[in-house]
């Protein structure tokens, strides 16, 4: 941690706080705009009359906000350097496997249920789409008119500045190169991002729920299988740490002689 430049880490840190709030903001900032004449032209199209059409929005996904789960780990990574600047490294070592290990818990936990919920989602979805003509009328009403430019935009801020975090961790310390595990992460979330917004633009907008669905899905995945790969590195400073304080010699008193 000697030659760490450490305002570039503070920016680094700053970008991906930045990244995962617009991520988590998602869901407020997309969907929400009337899609009623939209859903009025796809009922004329399936030869279905439909004559009341007010109150019907556009979805805001979840794709968007799954990638928070994996940018969480970019959050306590990132979280864990700047911690070097505030406490010694022999007490860092003993509190950070600790930590580790709860927050890969947390993580698992969150990563299962979102996980489970985009899927029950997701069946709902293709249940409807494929129940012709009604069903596929109640999709549309709920998810069939996706706001994919809100969505390209924001991805495109989130990229940005997972861009800028990348740049200023190698910034701050070239040698975070070396850490194969760190550029792995930088690699999966950026890839993420980029696949998600190629995702967006690649079918139609009736059915771009779906495939936002399905990459939230993976997003979830891939987030429980970093909590995994943080629980069991965090085994072995949790040892290392109790062995360290088992070998500190204890101090005991002896009482004073008698004169």
């Amino acid at each position: 941690m000697g030659d760490l430049r450490k305002p570039f880490l503070l920016m680094a840190m700053l970008a991906i706080v930045l990244a995962i709030g617009v991520e988590l903001g998602a869901g407020l900032l997309l969907g929400g705009a009337d899609a009623g004449a939209a859903l009025a032209d796809s009922a004329g199209a399936l030869d279905v009359e439909i004559d009341d059409v007010s109150g019907v929005s556009e979805p805001s996904g979840r794709g968007t906000g799954y990638l928070a789960l994996i940018d969480a780990v970019a959050v306590w990574s990132t979280g864990l350097f700047c911690l070097g600047l505030l406490l010694p490294e022999r007490v860092q070592g003993r509190v950070q496997g600790v930590a580790s290990l709860i927050f890969s818990i947390i993580l698992i936990i969150v990563g299962l249920i979102a996980l489970v919920v985009a899927f029950v989602e997701l069946s709902i979805m293709v249940s409807l789409f494929l129940a012709v003509p009604f069903g596929t009328l109640a999709y549309l009403a709920l998810w069939g008119f996706f706001p994919v430019g809100e969505a390209a935009v924001l991805l495109g801020l989130v990229l940005l500045l997972k861009l800028v975090w990348a740049g200023m961790l190698v910034l701050a310390q070239p040698r975070f190169l070396q850490n194969k595990g760190l550029v792995l992460l930088i690699l999966t979330t950026l890839l993420c991002t980029v696949v998600l917004e190629f995702l967006h633009n690649l079918v139609p907008v009736i059915l771009v729920s779906i495939v936002d669905d399905v990459a939230a899905l993976v997003f979830a995945i891939i987030a429980i299988i970093w909590g995994l790969v943080l629980l069991i590195g965090s085994i072995p400073a949790i040892v290392k740490a109790i062995r360290v304080t088992a070998a500190l010699p204890t101090r005991t008193t002896t009482p004073a002689s008698p004169r």
